[in-house]
């Protein structure tokens, strides 16, 4: 999708990132993530092609998989910025979900 945005700094301390969310469903037709992901975004004018690690949050037991997966209720994130942020993700429990490649044509 294109985005156009414009930025102005002179310190590129917490440059702007794209946070993805990736949802589809599952065997029982319910809506579910698929994964999460982010990426800074270049800086430096030309094309730019970004491979992004996706993961989705796991529960922490068996009993809790097993409901999630009765249920169709699996796990997810409230709030998007926990994906940008590197506080507190090491206590997460999660499982690598592929890839996606982003292009950014930066003037």
């Amino acid at each position: 999708f294109p985005i156009d945005i414009t930025f102005k700094s002179t310190n590129p301390f917490g440059w702007p990132q794209i946070v993805l969310s990736v949802y589809g469903p599952d065997f029982f037709g319910h809506d579910v993530v698929r994964g999460y992901g982010a990426v800074h975004v270049p800086f430096t004018p030309g094309r730019h092609r970004r491979t992004i690690a996706m993961f989705v949050p796991e529960s922490t037991s068996r009993l809790q998989q097993f409901i999630s997966w009765f249920t169709g209720r699996r796990p997810e994130f409230t709030d998007p910025r926990v994906v940008a942020q590197g506080e507190g993700r090491e206590v997460t429990r999660v499982r690598s979900q592929g890839f996606v490649t982003i292009s950014f044509n930066i003037m």
